[in-house]
């Protein structure tokens, strides 16, 4: 059951859209050491379907460790709105609050991944 869902920064400057192959209900959160800072659950996107429909010279890109993991964000709100996953770079994960006419709370509880002891990390 892919949707197709619109997302957008606090500010409105980012609007992106993209197909999400579960539709809401892969809804999680991440205990990485950035996940768990940044608080916001995400839902799994189709990287390739994944399009900024607006404001792409208003997204600041921040990565660290192996640069797989892109994390993309408004440089005017300074909102997080998407990630390229370091786990599947197929997939993207949307920032649940960001999607239109979703309030997180809605889908408590969220599941969490353990990030902590990514297979990446492991040597």
């Amino acid at each position: 059951m892919t949707e197709t869902l619109t997302a957008s920064c606090h500010c409105g400057a980012v609007e992106l859209e993209a197909e999400f192959p579960q539709g809401l209900a892969s809804a999680a959160r991440c205990d990485c050491s950035f996940c768990r800072r940044r608080g916001a659950a995400a839902v799994t996107a189709i990287a390739a379907s994944l399009r900024v429909t607006k404001g792409a010279e208003n997204l600041t890109l921040y990565t660290w460790g192996t640069g797989t993991a892109k994390h993309h964000f408004c440089k005017i709100c300074g909102i997080y709105t998407h990630h390229q996953r370091r786990s599947d770079p197929s997939e993207c994960g949307v920032n649940l609050g960001c999607i239109k006419d979703v309030n997180p709370r809605d889908h408590d509880p969220i599941p969490w991944h353990d990030g902590v002891n990514h297979p990446s990390d492991q040597t």
